[in-house]
């Protein structure tokens, strides 16, 4: 008997993977958490039946909300990272050697137990002892904070449940409060494609433009994710992604990476007109 399970991206569409064995189904006081392992894509992670993470493609995800910043600046050294229960956002900051000092606020400690356990691959750095792990509620934690963070990434769940204050003005305004005058923001933006995420994307897209004097939107392609094309948002009190991206810098640490390349960061930011025409339709 074949095992598979499907995502469903709208009530006419549906994602499905072949599906080895069931590493992990835990209840959290949040939301439902399970890992999976399948032939095509390896472990994955899905959370409340939407798939988080897949050992196979993580990786485009998680260079491009951390390295399209850190390429912008090069000097940040103290960084806050709201969610990113699977560590993966952590182990492409912890490459760069000028960063000093991380803290991750995840809500759920569940998420973070259950990779240590069953996905290394992304958890690996938790440990480094410049990550500070705090397992709260984002919204609250950043609101305490004052010209703090010279990054902050908010790599969140979809905007239901308990990702869905980070979607909010409020958070926002308090994350342009807690950075330093050239603050960078950068959050997982949903995809542009079917229309309840599409909506999402714009309100979001809204919600920046009103607190950050910079606000753009960049894409990349990531197989697993509702239609494969998915969004990053860019937000700063001072830099252009483009015009003050630092390419000889970035290129000179010679950072092996799999997705993510100088010439691609230029691009990433060239929108399709559909993009274009929902993100100034406000």
């Amino acid at each position: 008997m074949e095992l598979w399970f499907t995502e469903e991206h709208t009530k006419d569409v549906r994602f499905s993977i072949r599906v080895d064995e069931q590493l992990e189904s835990v209840q959290s006081d949040f939301q439902k958490i399970d890992v999976l392992t399948t032939p095509e894509f390896g472990r994955v992670l899905v959370i409340d039946g939407y798939i988080m993470l897949t050992e196979k493609d993580e990786f485009i995800y998680h260079e491009m909300i951390t390295h399209v910043p850190m390429s912008v600046n090069p000097n940040i050294k103290k960084i806050l990272v709201i969610g990113a229960g699977d560590g993966g956002t952590v182990r492409e900051l912890t490459r760069y050697k000028s960063v000093e000092h991380i803290d991750m606020v995840e809500i759920d400690k569940a998420v973070v137990d259950v990779c240590r356990e069953h996905i290394p691959q992304t958890a690996c750095r938790l440990d480094d002892e410049r990550v500070h792990l705090y397992f709260e509620d984002g919204l609250k934690f950043v609101k305490t904070k004052e010209n703090e963070y010279d990054l902050i990434i908010v790599d969140s769940t979809d905007p239901v449940g308990p990702g869905m204050e980070l979607f909010t003005v409020d958070f926002y305004e308090n994350c342009f409060k807690a950075l330093k005058e050239d603050g960078i923001l950068v959050n997982q933006h949903e995809s542009p494609y079917y229309s309840r995420e599409a909506a999402a994307m714009q309100r979001a897209h809204e919600k920046i433009k009103k607190v950050f004097p910079v606000a753009c939107v960049y894409q990349a392609h990531i197989p697993t994710y509702g239609s494969g094309h998915w969004l990053f948002g860019f937000a700063s009190k001072k830099y252009d992604p483009i015009g003050h991206m630092d390419e000889t810098a970035w290129n000179s640490l010679g950072l092996n990476t799999r997705y993510y390349n100088s010439s691609l960061h230029k691009g990433a930011f060239a929108l399709p007109n559909y993009v274009l025409e929902m993100l100034n339709k406000n």
